[in-house]
């Protein structure tokens, strides 16, 4: 699983429980606990999306979109993550005479075909209002 899925996934969490729904990268990047440049490339692409739009200038900043909570994470996964459960690398090779070697790859990449649309399943069944449910029977301190 790649880190964009999971600081896309915060940053909406975030800009739903704040009270105007908005907050500038460097506000969300000390909640992350990451640089705001990366803060504005995942944003970049859920605005590009429609979970966020921007406000310009003084006081300006990421706004949550009005139906983001309906948002599953697997539409997120989807976006920001998919494919991300199989490896770049497999062993083996199809030239190779060896059964094992050269079957590997292919029975592999069912393996992990099957897991990423079981995954994709289960992330289909949690929204965006399910997990900040969660943060707030879980809170404990405050919004940045």
């Amino acid at each position: 699983m790649n880190s964009e899925f999971n600081i896309a996934v915060h940053c909406l969490t975030l800009l739903s429980l704040k009270e105007d729904h908005m907050a500038n990268s460097e506000e969300i990047a000390r909640s992350v606990c990451t640089h705001p440049a990366r803060i504005r490339k995942v944003l970049g692409l859920l605005r590009k999306h429609g979970y966020v739009a921007t406000k310009e200038g003084v006081g300006g900043g990421y706004l949550l979109n009005p139906g983001t909570e309906n948002a599953t994470l697997g539409d997120l996964y989807r976006l920001l993550a998919q494919g991300s459960l199989k490896p770049s690398w497999c062993s083996g090779g199809d030239e190779l005479p060896c059964e094992v070697a050269a079957n590997i790859k292919g029975i592999m990449d069912q393996i992990y075909s099957g897991g990423e649309s079981a995954l994709e399943r289960y992330l289909d069944g949690i929204t965006m209002a399910d997990v900040k449910r969660q943060i707030e029977e879980a809170g404990t301190t405050d919004l940045i």
